[in-house]
């Protein structure tokens, strides 16, 4: 579809409060206050609670009976109702639903790599999370989600260009309190959740939450009923891991978190909080789209054919003989049978089968591949939150943290038996992170103001292994990652009359970075193709010279691609924030902003090739000039808010497939345009409708020549005037909701829609990963008795049974083009319980 281009000038607020019926807000029901038809949503989103009403900034909010009621289980899924927001659960070759791959006003990142910082920031009881692995949350005891739309780099900061996603988590109260829900539904799902708040003395209380959930994977693997041949076995090849499962796209996870808070009333407060989650499931599901390995322009899918297929005397023609002969295995260099000839050498007990069209799959839900299928995370922290009053006016106020995960994950990528595509990985990484904030307010509150500093560090280690085309390429990438961040941050926000109010905020930060990678060839492809195959006599590996002549940049590790240095970078940014807020009456208020984002540089780490230095990239910034107004209206039956902006997006940073190699670039810039609706309306008791829509116009206006890709039968291309991925023109979203009284009870009927028109998955805009329009509708019938201590749902997701790609990779190197489906149509029933 012809994008289309507006002048943020040209856009009538008024025009569009008539035209949109009703868009999405959100309500906080642990933090609410009825004054009329709808209730007040209090939000954090400038470090004290407000009215969301009164926050100069688009922000979607969701409170925890809201999410239930919507079956949203974990961050991914506020995607549906949140408009020019784009969460997927997982990222390309990451194998695991717990990646979140996170777009806002599209400005986003769908890697999970140490290389690869995120574009929205998440934030967990105001800690930041530094990897997008684990950042797909559970939403355990969540009293409210905040999404806020646009650069919040000054009171969030780090990686927060696109936007930030703050969860935060419920406080125990001062009474003994027992909640939980038991869920069963669709793939054998079981799922319980509960939480108990205890208090211990007079101020101090605690509590404990608990969360576990099991289902059956959606895709299930199958043996191939057609002529496999005498494959290798994917365990002779170095790996991660070598689990497997019988199926694709379940779940087996269990979390816990625990609080211990005081607060006697005084002046001093104090929460301590820990958090644990276990993950240990199989793989996302993973779907061939094509074969390419028909053309050397494909080259590893090309040349595995070309060694099975071809005679001796061929592959010596091609100069093919040496990389169709013996290869790498984990039993050492060298030490596995060669591909050549396999399938022409009279010996039909040898033959294997191709790599074609056959490999494609017909059932999206059923998968041939017999290789790695496994994700295992374990993450958790621990958090202390300490607040003292210094006046009735003024607080100061210290987030510590320190947070871990360990992340395993392997995947076959190729719908097939054979090994020509599949992925696995390790990482390592902690956390620790310190802020302080001074908060107040004078002139009779009419003066608000927030400063604070903010340090964090991030070490960390991952180790990638990818077997390609029989093991004919064999990646192996150990690397280590070092980070320190320092900022200092302030905002003032005065409300010089009753008329008007101004903001203005800055952030300075500087980052120390520090990676040292080694990725590898273990085959040695570079010295059979260059015919340089000299061995060593003392350890069989190729001779330093033969490592010299082909560039590789340490002759005593040959088969090292990656050079020592540059191993450190240092950023430093300021950003800031201007605005200005007009207030005609007490429910409206009318604002203007420009706010700045900022995200540093980094390492590229994947490379096809031996390099003399190490691959970096240079930070992106985005300056966003917002418009907007709030309302509360009709006796507030009827709150509406409307947001339009513009935003120069500079110096991108991009996923491009080089050879078989994600690379990271500095794509160039982006001009992005849009606007957002979301209201919510009460016109009875008992009939409450949310709705929302979103218009976005994301495109290049410059790219960088050697990330310019010209449009070819496979791909629309990247160049100036293409789209950014991830970035839908519209989204529609309609939630009404009935709930009317029966016998001393009451049923609530709720019924969810959204349309989302079509959008990239990838950069370079890949024909068969493009995701279509999309319709999307939930529904559930809940069941209260008059006692309020237990309710009953039935619901369905996905009712009509929507399957679109929500990621993928068009592995061209590797003759693969593959992704990963959505889940489809499913039903669940759900008993929740309160005392």
């Amino acid at each position: 579809m012809k994008p289309i281009r507006f002048s943020l000038a040209s856009i009538s607020l008024s025009a569009l409060a008539c035209a949109i019926a009703m868009p999405a807000a959100a309500q906080d029901e642990a933090a609410q206050e009825s004054t009329g038809g709808l209730n007040q949503i209090v939000v954090t989103a400038q470090k004290r609670a407000e009215d969301v009403q009164d926050v100069p900034i688009a922000i979607s909010a969701f409170g925890a009976e809201q999410l239930t009621e919507r079956a949203i289980g974990d961050v991914s899924a506020l995607s549906a109702i949140t408009p020019n927001v784009t969460l997927d659960a997982s990222t390309p070759f990451s194998g695991s639903s717990a990646v979140l791959g996170a777009t806002i006003r599209g400005i986003g990142s769908s890697d999970f790599a140490f290389n690869i910082d995120p574009a929205v920031g998440v934030y967990l009881d105001g800690v930041y999370l530094g990897r997008s692995i684990g950042a797909n949350q559970d939403l355990l005891d969540v009293e409210r989600i905040e999404v806020l739309k646009g650069p919040q780099g000054t009171l969030f900061g780090r990686n927060s260009v696109g936007g930030a996603i703050s969860i935060v988590t419920r406080n125990p109260g001062d009474e003994f309190r027992v909640t939980g829900d038991i869920t069963v539904g669709s793939y054998d799902r079981m799922q319980v959740r509960g939480m108990v708040e205890l208090p211990i003395t007079d101020g101090l209380s605690s509590s404990l939450a608990f969360g576990i959930l099991s289902r059956d994977g959606f895709q299930k693997r199958e043996a191939y009923p057609g002529f496999v041949g005498a494959t290798d076995a994917f365990t002779l090849f170095p790996a991660a891991g070598y689990q497997t499962d019988d199926s694709q796209g379940g779940d087996n996870t269990w979390s816990l978190r625990g609080k211990l808070r005081w607060d006697d009333g005084g002046a001093f407060r104090a929460t301590l909080t820990g958090d644990f989650t276990k993950i240990d499931q199989n793989s996302t599901a993973n779907t061939v789209l094509d074969t390419l390995g028909d053309s050397p322009a494909y080259f590893f899918a090309y040349l595995y054919n070309t060694c099975i297929g071809s005679t001796p005397e061929q592959l010596a023609t091609m100069g093919f003989t040496n990389i169709c002969g013996p290869r790498n295995s984990t039993a050492g260099y060298q030490t596995l049978a060669g591909l050549g000839s396999l399938n022409v050498d009279g010996n039909p007990l040898n033959n294997v089968a191709p790599w074609d069209d056959r490999w494609v799959n017909d059932d999206i839900d059923v998968s041939y591949a017999t290789g790695n299928n496994f994700s295992n995370l374990k993450q958790g922290g621990v958090t202390l939150d300490l607040e003292y009053d210094l006046t009735d006016d003024l607080m100061v106020k210290s987030i510590s943290s320190f947070r871990k995960l360990d992340f395993a994950a392997g995947v076959d990528l190729d719908n097939s038996p054979l090994p020509i595509l599949q992925t696995s990985f390790n990482v390592n990484q902690e956390q620790w992170s310190q802020e302080l904030q001074l908060t107040g307010s004078f002139l009779d509150n009419s003066l608000n103001f927030v400063l604070g500093g903010y340090v964090f560090n991030e070490k960390g280690d991952l180790r990638d292994f990818v077997t390609f085309a029989g093991g004919l390429l064999q990646v192996d990438g150990p690397g280590k990652i070092d980070t320190t961040a320092y900022a200092a941050f302030g905002q003032i926000d005065w409300r010089v009359s009753e008329l008007i109010g101004f903001t203005l905020g800055g952030r300075w930060t500087r980052e120390d970075k520090g990676y040292v990678g080694a990725q590898s060839d273990l085959n040695g492809a570079n010295y059979k193709l260059a015919g340089c195959m000299d061995r060593d006599p003392a350890t069989g590996l190729p001779t330093a010279a033969c490592a010299q002549l082909l560039g590789f940049p340490i002759p005593s590790e040959p088969f090292r691609y990656y050079p020592l240095t540059p191993n450190k970078q240092e950023f430093e940014n300021f950003t800031f924030k201007a605005g200005a807020q007009l207030y005609p009456t007490d429910d409206v208020m009318v604002y203007g902003s420009f706010s700045q984002g900022y995200k540093t540089g980094g390492w590229t780490t994947r490379l096809s090739n031996p390099l003399p230095l190490a691959p970096t990239f240079n930070e992106e910034q985005a300056d966003t000039w917002e418009v907007g107004v709030k309302s509360t209206l009709i006796d507030r039956t009827l709150m509406l808010n409307l947001a339009a902006f513009t935003t120069e997006y500079k110096g991108i940073q991009l996923n491009f497939q080089e050879g078989v190699s994600p690379t990271v670039k500095n794509a160039g810039d982006a001009r992005i345009k849009g606007f957002e609706v979301e209201a919510q309306a009460a016109p009875t008791d008992f009939f409450t409708v949310t709705a929302s829509v979103g218009y976005i116009d994301a495109y290049y206006t410059r790219v960088a020549a050697q990330a310019q890709v010209a449009p070819n039968p496979i791909q629309e291309g990247v160049f100036a005037g293409a789209a950014l991925p991830k970035a839908p023109d519209w989204k529609f979203n309609i939630a009404p909701r009935l709930e009317f009284p029966i016998g001393g009870g009451s049923i609530v009927f709720l019924a969810d829609w959204t349309h989302t028109t079509g959008m990239r998955n990838d950069t370079e805009g890949t024909i068969l990963l493009l995701r279509p329009s999309t319709d999307i509708v939930n529904a559930s019938v809940t069941y209260k008795p008059e006692s309020d201590n237990w309710n009953l749902s039935v619901g369905g997701t996905n009712l009509t049974n929507e399957r679109y790609l929500i990621t993928g990779q068009a592995q061209l190197g590797g003759g693969v083009i593959y992704g990963t489906y959505s889940r489809p149509a499913e039903w669940y029933a759900r008993l929740g319980f309160n005392f």
